[in-house]
C-alpha cells in the first residue's frame, strides 16, 4: 500500500482574527512529531507542556506520577488514531492554555518529488509566548491597534504588553515558506 499523507488544518481557538496553518504530515508520525509540526507552523518555541486529545484520548509526554493520566505520544502513530475528517485538539502551555483546533482534511498518496512535513498555507503570526492566553493576546491586539482610543493606549498595561511583543512583533504576517524550512529542519 503506497504511503499516506494527512493534510491538516491548525486553528488557534479563541482568537479573531484567525490564526490557522495547513500542512501535510506523514500519517505513520507519531503524535510526538505531530507536536513538533504544530511548534514549528504555529510559531511556538516548545517551552511548555503539551496534550491532545483524540477521540476523548488524552496523549503527550507522560507523567512519572501518573497523575496527568496522558497516554504516550510516541506510542500513537497518526494513521492509528486518526483518518479523513478526524476533529482532534492539541492544548500548548496549560497555563496560558492555547487549544488548537486540528482536522485532517484530507488523506493523500506520498507524492515522490515532494519532501514533507510542508506548510501550503497559513494566516495571521502566533501569538507571543507568555502574552497571558487568549485574553493576553486580545489586549495586545488593542494595545496595537492604531485606531484605539487614546484612553486605552494611554492604559500602563497595554503599553507593558505592546513591550512583551517588542517592536518588530506583526500580528498579520505569516510565510509558509519560512515555516516548511522550519519544519524540514526540526520534524
Amino acid at each position: 500500500m503506497p504511503r499516506q499523507i494527512f493534510q491538516l488544518k491548525m486553528s488557534l481557538a479563541s482568537i479573531r482574527p484567525p490564526v490557522w496553518r495547513r500542512v501535510l504530515v506523514p500519517a505513520g508520525y507519531t503524535l510526538d512529531r505531530l507536536h513538533r509540526v504544530v511548534q514549528h507552523a504555529m510559531g511556538w518555541r516548545d517551552c511548555h507542556l503539551h496534550s491532545f486529545e483524540i477521540d476523548a484520548v488524552q496523549y503527550g509526554e507522560p507523567d512519572p506520577d501518573g497523575e496527568l493520566g496522558l497516554h504516550d505520544e510516541l506510542d500513537a502513530r497518526l494513521d492509528a488514531v486518526l483518518g479523513k475528517g478526524s476533529r482532534f485538539s492539541y492544548t500548548y502551555d496549560f497555563g496560558d492554555w492555547w487549544e488548537h483546533d486540528l482536522v485532517v482534511e484530507d488523506a493523500l498518496t506520498v507524492d515522490p518529488e515532494e519532501r514533507y512535513p510542508v506548510c501550503l498555507a497559513g494566516e495571521r503570526a502566533c501569538p507571543p509566548e507568555g502574552i497571558g492566553g487568549p485574553l493576553g493576546y486580545r489586549a495586545l491586539l488593542v494595545a496595537m491597534d492604531d485606531q484605539a482610543a487614546p484612553a486605552d493606549l494611554a492604559d500602563p498595561r497595554l503599553a507593558l504588553l505592546r513591550d512583551w511583543a517588542g517592536a518588530s512583533f506583526d500580528p498579520s504576517r505569516f510565510d509558509p515558506d519560512r515555516a516548511t524550512t522550519l519544519l524540514r529542519r526540526f520534524c
